[in-house]
């Protein structure tokens, strides 16, 4: 089974590590991890974001599963490439997973960034607009996409000290992945 390993990682000073050290996670589950930053990419080219858009799809496409990190990156909910490409995976029926390493709620989220405040029965942010409030861990799109073309979010117990490389939610994802290898 081929897994497209989506996420802000990509982002991060040790990217290239983080992407080894989550595909030698699935390999020792049989499984083959892609990782964007394998593509290769020259980014002095003029068209080098069409190249990466290009080169990501081109991934999603072999892949037969993604997993996505959902982890609040710059601001309260998750990367916006990152939930574009979970939605483009769960578009074709593919088995789609994620975690987030911050299980807090997406509005206790938000309330920690901005003054968010309870107006005529919703929660309001401070230009007025309606913050989402189901008790999910963002945005109700992803996290039922997940349940059903895939399986739940996952999310640690406790909040890991460093979010961006503690990969224990990761793993239960590949663990997850595997087992449904095997099954079918």
């Amino acid at each position: 089974m081929k897994i497209y390993l989506a996420g802000p990682d990509v982002f991060l000073p040790d990217a290239v590590e983080i992407g080894r050290r989550k595909a030698a996670i699935c390999a020792r589950f049989g499984l083959t991890g892609l990782y964007p930053l394998d593509n290769a990419i020259d980014l002095a080219a003029p068209d080098a974001s069409r190249q990466i858009f290009c080169g990501n799809e081109a991934m999603m496409d072999q892949a037969d599963a993604i997993i996505a990190n959902l982890t609040p990156f710059r601001g309260a909910g998750a990367d916006p490439g990152t939930v574009y490409e979970l939605g483009y995976m769960a578009g074709r029926r593919k088995f789609c997973l994620a975690y987030s390493n911050d299980g807090r709620t997406y509005a206790d989220r938000l309330g920690h960034l901005v003054n968010v405040r309870t107006e005529h029965g919703r929660l309001v942010d401070p230009e007025g607009l309606t913050v989402e409030d189901f008790g999910l861990v963002d945005n109700l799109m992803m996290i039922h996409a997940l349940e059903l073309h895939g399986c739940p979010l996952v999310t640690p117990a406790a909040r890991p000290d460093d979010v961006w490389h503690d990969l224990a939610a990761f793993e239960t994802c590949v663990r997850m992945a595997a087992a449904r290898s095997i099954a079918t």
